[in-house]
């Protein structure tokens, strides 16, 4: 339970337990599942929490109301990991009614039964709950990242609760960057929707912000245009970094000597900001959300089963279906007979907008030498033209 000021309560759950959040995502310092109560004239309970920890957040609950039975319990978002307590939440407080959303009030039956929850004050986009000074304006936010989402921005105290925006991995009792696994958590479970996530930003410029309050991470206080700019770039598909990313698959260490190879190229072009991934050993989302960082990824792999690596494979599916645009390509293949790898790749691409794939690729038969030693070389230098501006 954290007190952020007289009329609200944090109330995080932090989930050390779980090993891979929705099934798929590494979590090493777990997530917080947060709740908001704010007291006024009326209470508010906004979320609940994941059922495995419904009765530690029941607990909070009882002990941050005392004897006050809330007025409302507020639903932004209907995924098990934010709605899944409301069960347990309405056997103590029956009469709560739950404020939510017509296909918020179509999903609470599709997961707990039909009739579940008679008392219902259902809103429309841009409605508004007056709990006396404080009144929260509901505003809708389809596709970010489940088509029921919606936001509530309190206009007294001038406090967005943004659902799953500007959430992250990491529990809360966990200090760490905010920014890498905020941007890790965004591109895993938000990156498809990007023009979702701007038609949101767009909704929200009218209004003040002194606070923003996720249901996964830190309430946000200070320095909100930072955090703000950052969704913007990265809903729009825009690189934070002029550098390169080398992601590469390789099955007996000659595909990854070239890769260590081009980034020596790289420094002797005068391009220092690189960073190299093992697609087949490093956190998969990881590696998306760091294509999505730098301005240029270089790609290199084998030829494999006729067509592509597994790893690159599902990392080049990961991307494309992230939308992945706005950025310059390079391609490095390995075959031993028959090679196809940078032209799979290529056709893996295609449906990404707005790529310029390099002029120059890398071939290399089974090893490096001395030839294609000399084509990392070229490659490095139209690599290095496009980073850093230079003709």
């Amino acid at each position: 339970m954290i007190k952020i000021s007289d009329d609200l309560i944090c109330i995080d759950v932090n989930d050390k337990k779980t090993d891979l959040f929705e099934g798929q995502f590494v979590i090493p310092n777990g997530i917080s599942y947060n709740s908001y109560i704010v007291s006024d004239k009326k209470t508010v309970v906004i979320s609940t929490a994941d059922e495995r920890f419904s009765e530690e957040w029941i607990k909070e609950v009882k002990s941050a109301l005392g004897d006050k039975i809330p007025d409302y319990l507020v639903i932004l978002h209907m995924e098990p990991d934010h709605s899944a307590s409301i069960s347990d939440f309405l056997k103590i407080y029956p009469k709560t009614e739950i404020v939510g959303n017509s296909k918020i009030f179509v999903m609470l039956e599709e997961f707990f039964g039909a009739g579940f929850a008679k008392n219902r004050v259902e809103i429309k986009d841009g409605d508004e709950l007056s709990l006396g000074r404080h009144v929260l304006k509901f505003i809708f936010a389809p596709m970010v990242h489940w088509p029921e989402v919606m936001v509530a921005y309190d206009m007294y105290d001038k406090t967005l609760y943004s659902a799953d925006g500007f959430g992250k991995f990491g529990a809360l009792d966990c200090k760490e960057d905010w920014d890498n696994e905020a941007r890790r958590y965004y591109f895993g479970i938000v990156g498809k929707f990007g023009a979702q996530v701007q038609s949101l930003l767009k909704k929200l410029t009218p209004y003040e912000l002194k606070r923003i309050c996720p249901l996964h991470g830190p309430v946000l206080e200070n320095d909100l245009g930072r955090y703000i700019r950052l969704y913007d770039r990265w809903s729009s598909y825009l690189p934070e970094k002029d550098g390169v990313m080398i992601a590469y698959t390789s099955i007996y260490g000659h595909t990854k000597q070239a890769a260590l190879e081009l980034v020596n190229k790289l420094k002797e072009y005068g391009v220092n900001d690189v960073v190299v991934y093992d697609l087949a050993r490093a956190d998969r989302y990881e590696c998306i959300a760091q294509a999505f960082s730098y301005s240029t990824l270089v790609l290199a792999t084998t030829t494999y089963n006729g067509t592509l690596f597994p790893a690159m494979r599902e990392f080049l599916d990961c991307l494309t279906e992230r939308n992945y645009r706005n950025r310059n390509v390079g391609f490095i293949e390995n075959g031993s007979w028959a090679p196809v790898a940078a032209a799979a790749m290529a056709e893996r691409l295609s449906k990404c907008k707005d790529l310029t794939l390099c002029k120059n690729t890398v071939k290399i038969r089974s090893a490096l030498n001395e030839e294609s030693v000399l084509q990392l070389g070229v490659l490095a230098d139209e690599l290095a033209k496009n980073v850093t501006g230079t003709k």
